[in-house]
């Protein structure tokens, strides 16, 4: 068995407009630049991770998506979030080789289980009877496997008032299926707009900054952090460890930066 290295980007919020902002910062100049940062990660990658929002509401930006991801030359692993329409996004994408919309893709000793939390018209999220029968089933079938699940809404609370508002709807249901499969080594989530490292039975909890905006962790009212874009590397280990870091791009204008504007004029 060997280590499965992935690359973790998520919220995107692509538009159309390939000059459009979100917070004042270019979305799809700042993704290209995470891409960059992560060359050589993503080189050595057995998939990029995308988990969710990647456009803002309008789905004309899923050709962008398209365009500079499916140029990478690795799979792309691609769920849903809040903003995200999830039949024009799975549409988009449908007959690129490159990318898998939901499902599970297996790697070495490792299944990586693909959720979609997403409610039409709530920015909140839920696992139904029906998901939650079929992540168990999945994770059944694969007792021999280590497993990565990953959903775009956040199962624990963040210790943020307005977040924990927003996050994944009556989460016990989806633990208890996690608690009945001890082959479980991971939960990694989008959405929040920040790192997030934690440990819970056994399981490693991780959340991963946004590729653009970031939201400023354990605030009751919402926010804006400082921070830059940033992305997540992670690598499962044969004997079913995971070893992760998140990587920010420092050199890079943030959300509110007085530099942004002469640094990238198109924003």
């Amino acid at each position: 068995m060997r280590t499965i290295r992935l690359v973790q980007i998520t919220d995107t919020h692509l538009s159309g407009d390939e000059a459009a902002t979100m917070r004042d910062v270019a979305t799809l100049p700042a993704l290209r630049a995470v891409l960059a940062h992560a060359a050589p990660a993503i080189a050595a990658a057995d998939a990029v991770l995308v988990t969710g929002d990647v456009v803002q509401d309008d789905p004309r930006g899923y050709r962008h998506f398209r365009e500079v991801l499916g140029a990478l030359g690795r799979p792309v692993l691609v769920l849903p979030g809040n903003h995200d329409d999830p039949v024009a996004l799975r549409d988009a994408l449908e007959g690129h080789p490159a990318f898998q919309f939901g499902g599970h893709f297996d790697a070495g000793g490792w299944r990586i289980v693909l959720l979609d939390s997403v409610v039409p018209g709530e920015v909140w999220g839920r696992l139904g009877d029906a998901d939650l029968g079929a992540l168990d089933r999945c994770l059944t079938e694969a007792r021999d496997r280590h497993a990565l699940v990953c959903l775009h809404h956040h199962p624990v609370s963040m210790a943020s008032g307005w977040l924990d508002g927003i996050g994944l709807r009556e989460p016990e249901g989806f633990l208890e299926v996690l608690a009945r499969h001890p082959q479980v080594r991971g939960v990694v989530w989008g959405h929040v707009h920040q790192a997030f490292d934690a440990l819970r039975g056994g399981v490693r909890l991780l959340a991963t900054p946004s590729t653009c905006v970031q939201f400023m962790p354990r605030v009751d009212d919402f926010a804006i952090d400082s921070r830059p874009p940033g992305y997540r590397m992670l690598a499962l280990q044969a004997r079913g460890g995971i070893d992760s870091e998140v990587a920010w791009l420092d050199d890079f204008p943030a959300a509110g930066s007085p530099s942004w504007a002469s640094s990238c004029p198109a924003a």
